[in-house]
């Protein structure tokens, strides 16, 4: 922990993503900040350490960085150098692993067939269920690819993953999962499909290694706001939370992950492995040499264990939930000096990069500052002033 005054220009609640880069971009313009976190480490969900093996492993499950946007790259590669890789998933599915997304392989193997990839979709199509409105994930899957593959590939694994039958479920959930005709067996499509060559704790160390950052780690907001004075407060928790629950606390899944080192170089094929069976009581196997391109006599594994208590993961889509959010959005958009920002604080599931992106934006919201600027330079400490024009660049 560094030294911590008693003023800041900044105070970033959370050191994951959003306010990591937050952090660095207003440091960057001589602003004083302090970021902290109640966990004991930098880098929220994407924190990795090596084990007692010496594995380089991701203790909140797997974390694989893709994007389509150059100007992220540009920006993260700031702190950190890069090694390529393409993520492949298999399902394990009638004791065979099958390529997921669905694609030419996929069907072949799980229906004994050997079509072209110029028959495939008439194939899908004749599988498809008709469904006259699209409203539940079941609906975009089975209207696309059948009930033999829904059966086989998605209930299972989201009943296990939101605690509730896909039926039940907003069609986003699945709408974002490709098919595919062709063999392609990477799980993205995305231009950029790279990962930090040193991993992300040694990316955000680097992003915060800055004299204008301060940080105090195992600590909440809620210790230390009587405390501390900052113009302006940025929030990356969760926004129920902040407004202390008083429309009910926001639905959420979580996850357990029970990490296994194992006396072998190398356990599975791929990275990961779904397990869409009900018997399985996980969803899937994480094998992190295969992202880290770590050498290592032993490999580490971590089983995903969904559930509905514990730390808040993934916002639960249903039209109810987007109520209550819509109501501390309104909380939210009328408090004075504070910006709510990334995925906990806007309820709303974002990959890295999507964060990234969000927190930029935000940025330049509230300075005026836009990439490239050439007079990013030291700005006087601000006092006094109220939300986002407290932040414009002097």
């Amino acid at each position: 922990m560094t030294r911590v005054d008693k003023r800041y220009d900044v105070m970033i609640v959370g050191a994951g993503f959003a306010g990591s880069v937050l952090a660095e971009r207003f440091a960057s313009t001589g602003r004083t900040v302090l970021l902290l976190d109640r966990r004991p480490h930098i880098g929220g969900n994407a924190y990795d350490h090596h084990d007692a093996a010496g594995v380089l492993i991701h203790r909140y499950g797997p974390h694989i960085f893709h994007t389509n946007a150059q100007h992220i790259v540009d920006y993260l590669s700031r702190f950190t150098e890069w090694r390529p890789y393409e993520h492949r998933v298999l399902a394990h599915v009638n004791g065979s692993l099958l390529p997921i997304p669905i694609n030419r392989t996929t069907v072949n193997q799980f229906f004994g067939l050997s079509l072209t990839e110029a028959e495939v979709p008439g194939f899908l199509t004749s599988k498809a269920e008709p469904v006259q409105t699209i409203r539940s994930s079941a609906d975009v899957v089975l209207s696309t690819v059948g009930r033999e593959l829904y059966e086989a590939f998605f209930r299972g694994y989201t009943r296990k993953q939101w605690g509730v039958d896909p039926s039940e479920l907003d069609k986003s959930v699945t709408a974002r999962i490709p098919v595919r005709t062709n063999d392609d067996d990477r799980y993205f499509g995305d231009r950029f499909q790279i990962m930090p060559r040193h991993g992300y704790t040694r990316l955000f160390e680097n992003m915060l290694d800055h004299p204008n950052i301060a940080l105090m780690l195992g600590t909440a907001h809620q210790d230390v706001r009587d405390d501390i004075e900052a113009a302006h407060m940025i929030y990356t928790g969760p926004v129920d939370e902040y407004f202390d629950f008083c429309y009910g606390p926001l639905p959420y899944r979580s996850l357990q992950f029970r990490h296994q080192t194992v006396e072998t170089e190398t356990f599975q094929q791929v990275a990961v492995v779904n397990y869409p069976s009900l018997d399985v009581p996980y969803t899937r196997v994480t094998e992190f040499k295969h992202l880290t391109g770590q050498t290592h006599r032993m490999t580490s594994l971590c089983y995903e264990f969904p559930c509905a208590e514990g730390d808040p993961y993934y916002p639960v889509p249903r039209p109810e939930n987007a109520e209550l959010y819509a109501r501390y959005q309104a909380l939210a958009d009328t408090t004075p000096n504070v910006s709510f920002v990334g995925r906990l604080a806007t309820y709303r599931y974002y990959n890295m990069d999507q964060v990234v992106a969000q927190a930029l934006t935000a940025f330049v919201r509230l300075t005026g500052i836009k990439a490239g600027d050439a007079d990013i330079r030291r700005a006087p400490a601000l006092a006094n002033a109220s939300h986002s024009a407290a932040l414009q660049q002097r």
